[in-house]
């Protein structure tokens, strides 16, 4: 069994052991999932660059990020696993469709939008 396979299963059982499926409707995750993203983004909300530099040194802050990441993880995974989305092939085909939008004779370090590059190598 994969990691991910394994995770998804973890998370799975979590939830059936408290009969959460009731909660766990496609609008639901997708709010927690929204949610716990806005936790971890918070984390670094008016922080300057030298100030999360900071943050990724220290044992407590890393903690925090860490168990935030954790819950969209969480949240990702029981979404997946919920309505049936194999998260590897989706992975795997989004990077594909990007590579065609962002070819790297194009975009190597640059960090326009897709939309832009049309306008900026035509």
């Amino acid at each position: 069994m994969d990691t991910l396979e394994y995770l998804t299963k973890e998370v799975q059982k979590f939830c059936e052991d408290r009969d959460w499926d009731q909660f766990h409707g496609p609008k639901d995750l997708a709010i927690g999932l929204s949610t716990e993203s806005n936790e971890l983004l918070d984390l670094f909300r008016f922080k300057s660059e030298e100030q999360m530099g900071e943050m990724m040194d220290r044992d407590t802050a890393r903690e925090r990020i860490s168990e935030e990441l954790a819950d969209v993880l969480f949240f990702l995974l029981r979404f997946s696993q919920m309505y049936e989305f194999d998260l590897k092939d989706s992975l795997l085909a989004k990077i594909e469709k990007n590579g065609e939008k962002y070819p790297v004779d194009k975009v190597k370090g640059k960090n326009l939008k897709y939309t832009e590059l049309k306008t900026t190598t035509e």
